[in-house]
């Protein structure tokens, strides 16, 4: 249990809330311009990757719509 100073307030919670901060700008970066455009083909091509023998063939058009969109 952490600690409480005198008006209530948790200990580490400037340090959390630095943190997570932190984070979103770095996830907001990463998915800025092209690269959130292109992240519903990525996603649909990695799911198709995944089944066995047709997966990379069946995820050829998602891959060249993700390069289109994002080279």
């Amino acid at each position: 249990m952490k600690a409480k100073r005198a008006d209530g307030v948790q200990r580490g919670g400037l340090a959390r809330r630095a943190a997570l901060l932190a984070s979103a700008v770095a996830l907001m970066a990463a998915l800025s311009g092209c690269g959130l455009a292109a992240a519903p083909c990525r996603i649909a091509s990695a799911g198709l990757k995944i089944v066995p023998v047709v997966g990379h063939a069946a995820a050829a058009p998602t891959d060249a719509c993700a390069d289109v969109i994002d080279p």
